[in-house]
């Protein structure tokens, strides 16, 4: 007996408890995957301390940053100053992130089950299901207030719909309720904005719930949401683990990537496209009328509540921006912008944001009548991985603030629009998103396209170079089971969400202006944006008011871009007016030394001298026709000698 239980001492390898000093000082340090008591001395030094805490969390040196406050301020850096110095006294509470960190690889109540193993699949995808591994379980008991950043600024329209009731009132059914006026039943009670059965009977049936009908979801009940959190997926190997090797040569379960199954997605952060009038998408379309080339351009508008679906969001598109490509009749090919910058800022001064973007797949039976066919198979998918792909990386471009969400972003409000082919040979407007499972897997580069089959994506194999979660899907075999597949190759369908695409009745004009500037980037039309083009434009304008023949979302990007004139801080009041429509305003700038030089380059290239432009009841400036002077052609914009009454480049008359 004495020989056994020498042999099980020597065998054990466990760490023994140390127990604390009696003069020691209790620091608790909260992280991600749990809070720890550590024991220290006011003599102890910072250095001393974090090497302390590094030990006891699993971390190296470099793996963890520690903070004062939640809000990551006040960290506590490597130095020899003691603990007291820096005020840090027994009973204190600090707060640890990982360095790199992007939260747990599951999202808490829906988006992704982890598994026990990397090699099984998830067999639960209810709100309610446990996750097995330890770190996510304990990210799932986080209180809410505790549970993301404080500091978060959400968009205005998250904040507004935050603060509505959102609940969906009902009449009294005089049939089945037996109440009086001031009584309510299970016939008449107002529904939660989730409820399924609501929804399923709207015309028509609404599928994904609106991403704040979900949050409620989550943050109803008894808790009054008290352990929501909303965890975006990881499928990066956790860094800081010394246990081992790092990968090739040696992973372990704390620091491995759960395996996802693919499921599709309940609600949508985006619940309805519209464009404020069809002249934004003809104006798009007219590139591949002309060219037979498919065409890509951003979206910009503004997001406002939907009020058909409770807690909906709408993205409303007023203008549409193309940036420099290169396409071909199967193919786009973006190229690098040196106008993005400008774009962007011109669009927040107007009050606008870059809310999706949109793109052409169309084929033309007969280019002389116009008529368009599918150019996709509709049997097989509705959108291509490497669509997906595309959509997945834009959206990672621009996350959505959330203050439910540990990393303060959570999925994406940036909806793709697909212009297509439909059964009635006319052009239709389809639009998607990508779920947050596929944003995961496209962030960290873990989903390829297949070659042969545009409608197949192809989960990534681990390498030496990266390793990659299990992705699983579930289908049904052909005895109608459900059965769990391994996604090599993957449906997109598990991808995709749908968005409704609409045209206002009564058409809005954020840009009021009723004549057409030319759209940037196409120079292989012979459609130029320079002070020709502008001259030409100005004579056509036949606006009572200086606001509409300036409000263009065109001409005031060649504005404020151009390289003879680019005006940049002096551009401000414009767009202010345009934003506010204000008229005092563009009058007021219109007479400014910037629009008076504007005129004048607008003469010089006309042939007409400055006092020529004349702005008169019609509120435009027009140019008078002179046999001794280069005139623009009012149809192509080709600049023809004087004397001359037809054009030499279209051979149209000259009035």
């Amino acid at each position: 007996m004495l020989d056994v239980k020498f042999t099980v001492a020597l065998c054990y390898k466990g760490p023994a408890k140390r127990n604390p000093p009696p003069d020691a000082d209790i620091i608790r340090v909260q992280s991600p995957d749990g809070m720890k008591k550590i024991p220290s001395t006011k003599r102890e030094t910072a250095a001393g301390f974090l090497k302390q805490v590094a030990k006891e969390f699993g971390f190296n040196s470099n793996g963890f940053s520690i903070y004062l406050n939640r809000n990551k301020t006040g960290e506590i850096i490597s130095q020899s100053k003691t603990l007291s110095i820096l005020k840090i006294k027994h009973g204190d509470m600090l707060f640890l992130y990982p360095s790199g960190s992007a939260g747990t690889s599951a999202e808490v109540m829906d988006t992704a089950t982890p598994h026990s193993s990397s090699s099984l699949p998830s067999t639960s995808l209810s709100t309610s299901s446990s996750a097995s591994s330890s770190s996510s379980s304990s990210s799932s008991m986080i209180p809410r207030s505790h549970s993301g950043p404080t500091h978060v600024q959400e968009d205005e329209i998250d904040q507004y719909l935050a603060k509505q009731d959102g609940k969906i009132y009902r009449n009294r059914d005089a049939q089945l309720c037996r109440h009086g006026a001031l009584g309510k039943c299970v016939h008449c009670v107002p529904l939660e904005p989730f409820d399924e059965d609501y929804l399923n009977h709207l015309d028509p049936p609404v599928k994904h719930m609106s991403f704040h009908a979900y949050i409620r979801k989550l943050t109803g009940g008894a808790d009054k949401g008290k352990f929501a959190a909303l965890e975006n997926i990881s499928c990066k190997i956790k860094s800081g683990c010394e246990g081992h090797p790092p990968w090739p040569e040696g992973i372990c379960t704390k620091c491995q990537p759960s395996a996802i199954t693919l499921n599709r997605q309940r609600y949508r952060h985006v619940d309805n496209i519209m464009f404020e009038n069809h002249t934004i998408a003809d104006r798009f379309l007219d590139f591949w009328r002309k060219t037979g080339s498919q065409r890509l351009g951003y979206l910009y508008g503004r997001y406002t509540e939907h009020k058909d679906i409770p807690l909906g969001i709408r993205a409303e598109v007023a203008a549409i921006y193309e940036p420099p490509q290169n396409a071909t009749q199967n193919s786009l090919e973006l190229l690098e912008d040196p106008k993005a910058a400008a774009v962007e800022d011109i669009a927040n001064k107007l009050g606008l944001c870059k809310v999706g973007w949109i793109f052409t797949d169309l084929i033309s039976e007969d280019t002389r009548i116009g008529t368009v066919r599918y150019s996709r198979n509709q049997d097989t998918y509705y959108l291509s991985a490497e669509e997906c792909i595309t959509a997945g990386y834009f959206q990672n471009l621009h996350s959505n603030p959330c203050r439910l969400s540990r990393d303060g972003h959570f999925g994406s409000k940036f909806v793709s629009v697909v212009a297509t082919g439909g059964p009635d040979n006319q052009v239709h407007f389809e639009s998607y998103q990508v779920s947050n499972q596929c944003m995961a897997l496209v962030r960290d580069e873990c989903l390829l396209p297949c070659r042969d089959a545009p409608e197949l994506g192809y989960a990534k194999e681990s390498s030496p170079e990266q390793y990659v979660p299990d992705v699983f899907f579930k289908d049904k075999d052909k005895f109608g089971n459900d059965v769990t597949f391994l996604a090599r190759p993957l449906p997109v369908e598990y991808l995709i969400i749908d968005i409704t695409t609409t045209f206002p009745k009564d058409p809005q004009y954020t840009f009021s202006s009723t004549q057409r500037f030319p759209i940037e980037n196409r120079d292989i039309l012979g459609e130029t944006q320079d002070f020709h083009s502008l001259a030409t434009y100005l004579s056509q304008c036949s606006s009572n008011t200086f606001l509409n023949i300036v409000s263009d979302f065109h001409l005031l990007l060649f504005l404020v871009t151009n390289e003879v004139m680019p005006l940049r801080d002096s551009i401000g009041l414009i767009l202010d007016a345009v934003k506010t429509s204000n008229e005092d305003l563009a009058q007021t700038w219109r007479k400014s030394e910037q629009w008076a030089t504007i005129e004048q380059l607008c003469s010089t290239v006309g042939g007409q001298p400055s006092s020529s432009l004349d702005y008169g009841a019609v509120g435009g400036p027009s140019v008078p026709a002179s046999s001794s002077a280069m005139w623009s052609c009012l149809h192509c914009t080709f600049m023809n000698q004087p004397g001359t009454g037809l054009c030499e480049m279209c051979s149209l008359p000259r009035d």
